[in-house]
């Protein structure tokens, strides 16, 4: 399969920036870049097209950025409660996906689509997590992700306690030692 060659028409993370020629997967392309309005196809007329417009397509990104930038002083910090079910151990039941945080963000005042939303990787545990949340190709903030049984219980996370099975130790060690002396006990009896 040959490489196929398009026109960024805006920054795409470890490709290149707006107006380069770069060559890609037929499929990447295809799927993602052109749909999505973030390339064209390179020939003849659209370089043409590209260079009539390039004045007004930096203006209107440039535009775009300021308003992230100022979007991003803005919400600088943002921590979001998701409650979720999750066993004893810590564990969810299921998992936080984008469409969760991005609902939790709209509800804590910050409105973004779930595309918008990386994740590194699913999270499937309690806790706070780090979640990216892209809003320019040249924005980023950081965004926490409190994920808890109950408020009170994202309220003790936010305070840096831990929750789940670390939170248990303490019955944990109660168990133990009861353990430990019944069996004392019984070693001393026979």
């Amino acid at each position: 399969m040959s490489a196929t060659e398009v026109i960024l028409l805006q920054r795409v993370e470890k490709l290149g920036q707006m107006g380069e020629i770069v060559k890609v997967k037929p499929g990447y392309a295809r799927n993602y870049l052109l749909p999505q309005g973030k390339a064209i196809r390179s020939n003849a007329n659209n370089r043409e097209r590209f260079e009539r417009e390039r004045i007004q397509l930096e203006a209107n990104n440039l535009k775009r950025r300021e308003e992230a930038e100022r979007l991003a002083e803005r919400v600088n910090g943002l921590t979001v409660v998701i409650i979720r079910q999750a066993g004893d151990s810590g564990s969810l039941y299921g998992s936080v996906s984008p469409r969760d945080i991005a609902a939790a963000a709209a509800e804590s005042g910050l409105t973004i689509d779930r595309s918008q939303v990386q994740l590194a990787h699913p999270i499937k545990t309690l806790g706070l997590a780090d979640v990216r949340v892209v809003l320019h190709p040249e924005v980023t903030i950081r965004v926490v992700a409190n994920v808890a049984r109950s408020v009170e219980e994202a309220e003790r996370q936010a305070r840096g306690e831990r929750i789940g099975r670390d939170g248990d130790d303490e019955d944990d060690q109660d168990a133990e030692a009861m353990f430990d002396a019944e069996t004392t006990e019984e070693d001393e009896t026979v």
